[in-house]
């Protein structure tokens, strides 16, 4: 299976695409160029919550696959976002309670899609990311995946904290996973729950951590501190699994 990035060059073809609804998560623009399409483009962008990078020619061209770039290159995700209601009524058709997994930060690809393939094998019902400082649905997520990404949702939100006040007000309890925390096998994980796991780097961001019910940590016998995010949302994800089936 092969999965493509879908890199979008030139100002009609980038246009184009922001005006037929195509998700577009960031775009390169040439330093300094001001002419009328390309501040078109950027209002576009901004209107859609897009990155914008301002870069020089030579990174454009190296970006570029057609070299025919315009001054404007623009990366659309790989695959359709969900929202997060798609999500909890796929639980309600399973007859479920909801399982979602939130993810705060996570810039690698390989986490996100080895998240997502985890996520689909527990029976999540859907993966929630961050708009911002977040890696969106690339080729290399779709790949890592291995097909995951067909079947599980992925909704893309602009504020992390937000979106958890509203799931609590539909019903929903949040666990974070952090150092510190409740040892994840005293903790009752069962009924409608999202799962945060933050970046490797910095943890779950504190807003976010402030806004959940629980902190679970993971019992670690080693000499490093701390497990990849991908491996402790599999664990993680696990223990909810074994509390869901008993």
């Amino acid at each position: 299976m092969r999965y493509e990035e879908l890199t979008i060059e030139g100002r009609n073809a980038v246009m184009e695409a922001f005006r037929s609804g195509k998700t577009i998560d960031k775009i390169f623009v040439l330093d300094g160029c001001q002419d009328g399409p390309i501040r078109s483009i950027t209002r576009e962008a901004r209107k859609h919550d897009t990155i914008i990078n301002y870069v020089s020619k030579e990174r454009l061209d190296q970006l570029s696959e057609t070299k025919k770039h315009q001054g404007v290159i623009a990366f659309a995700a790989a695959y359709e976002y969900a929202e997060v209601e798609d999500i909890l009524k796929l639980a309600e058709e399973k007859g479920e309670p909801p399982f979602i997994i939130l993810l705060d930060n996570i810039e690698d690809p390989h986490n996100l899609g080895a998240i997502i393939r985890t996520a689909n094998l527990a029976g999540a019902h859907g993966v929630i990311i961050p708009k911002r400082r977040a890696v969106g649905l690339t080729a290399t997520v779709a790949k890592t995946s291995a097909g995951a990404i067909n079947y599980t949702p992925v909704a893309k939100v602009t504020n992390l904290s937000n979106t958890i006040k509203e799931l609590k007000d539909k019903g929903l309890w949040f666990v974070c996973a952090d150092m510190g925390g409740t040892n994840m096998y005293q903790l009752d994980l069962k009924g409608p729950i999202g799962l945060v796991i933050g970046s490797e780097g910095e943890g779950v961001s504190k807003l976010v951590r402030e806004n959940c019910d629980f902190i679970a940590s993971i019992p670690m016998k080693g000499d490093i501190d701390s497990l990849n995010a991908s491996v402790a949302a599999g664990v993680l994800a696990y223990e909810i699994v074994r509390q869901r089936m008993q």
